[in-house]
């Protein structure tokens, strides 16, 4: 068995999925993480008026906007986009992709009901003043509303999923042995929720909602520290077990950390994207820490360093081929 190895950036030969899979995979990742904090938000919280929570509103358009970014991207990726309609009714459960064609489904129509229960009576005057005559719609959403709490619970399980998935959807792809790995659908959904959270400061920032002393942003920060550690644990062990497993593995180890795709890893997933959002969360004053400027900035450098995160595993992962 022999290894052909590519160590030109963007320029693989054999590349499989491109920049486009990139940020489709790191759409799906803030899609996940804003939906499941907002869901554990708002089941901790008695909240009078949900729709009014910005947490909440922020996941209503996070859930769904970047999932149907990047549900377009994954379309046009395909060498014949116009025959996508054929994975969306035609499952194959021997294909991760089909699998994955049918979770969105399913998720996007519980992000539905979530939306159209919380917002019911928004709807509803849309409703009254511009298209009358769809009233019968709010009387669907009442009947929603009946199982809207288990409904809610499925929302939170497939947004962990979703985030998942995106892991699952490159270990699929087996003659690459840095993208075989275990411990990828972890590390997405763990990188993912973080992005997630990060993209929730932002939305409620851009809506000039975001005060550094509210009572959300102390709930968001609760999970910050844990989710970063969480995601540094997960990256130690994605790389022992390349170190570990031996042959291949540690030739698409030696790879992936050195040169172009070795600095996009060290310097913008560790670095900007791990160490320094950390450290400023772990030292840095209650002054600091509930300064709006201040959350803006690590929100930026997480984000920053969960698209790295994408591009490193894609591309770095792509460079060594087992044959």
């Amino acid at each position: 068995m022999s290894t052909l190895t590519y160590p030109v950036p963007f320029h693989t030969p054999d590349l499989v999925w491109d920049s486009s899979i990139a940020i489709y995979l790191f759409l799906l990742g803030i899609s996940s993480g804003a939906v499941q904090l907002a869901i554990a938000y708002r089941r901790s919280h008695k909240l009078e008026k949900p729709s009014e929570n910005w947490i909440v509103r922020s996941a209503a358009v996070l859930g769904t906007i970047p999932t149907l970014i990047g549900l377009t991207l994954l379309i046009f990726h395909l060498a014949r986009p116009w025959t996508f309609w054929k994975l969306m009714f035609n499952y194959q459960f021997n294909s991760v992709m089909s699998m994955g064609v049918m979770l969105f489904q399913v998720y996007m129509l519980f992000m539905v009901i979530w939306i159209a229960v919380l917002f019911k009576a928004e709807i509803d005057n849309l409703i009254k003043k511009f298209v009358p005559k769809l009233r019968f719609v709010t009387n669907i959403i009442g009947a929603c509303e009946r199982i809207f709490s288990a409904a809610e619970v499925i929302l939170f399980i497939l947004a962990a999923v979703l985030g998942a998935y995106t892991g699952f959807l490159l270990s699929a792809l087996i003659s690459y042995p840095m993208l075989n790995n275990p411990v990828l659908p972890a590390l997405f959904l763990a990188s993912g929720t973080s992005s997630g959270i990060a993209a929730t400061f932002l939305c409620i920032l851009i809506a000039g909602k975001l005060k550094g002393d509210s009572h959300e942003v102390h709930y968001i920060h609760k999970f910050e520290v844990p989710i970063m550690v969480t995601e540094l644990g997960l990256i130690v062990c994605f790389f022992v077990g390349l170190y570990f497993g031996g042959g291949q593995k540690v030739v698409a180890l030696q790879n992936a950390l050195s040169g172009f795709w070795g600095a996009v890893f060290w310097i913008g997933v560790m670095l900007i994207g791990i160490m320094i959002p950390l450290i400023a969360n772990l030292f840095a004053s209650d002054k600091w820490k509930y300064n709006a400027k201040f959350i803006i900035l690590v929100s930026i450098f997480d984000l920053i360093g969960v698209l790295c995160l994408r591009y490193f595993i894609l591309y770095a992962g792509q460079l060594t081929i087992a044959m």
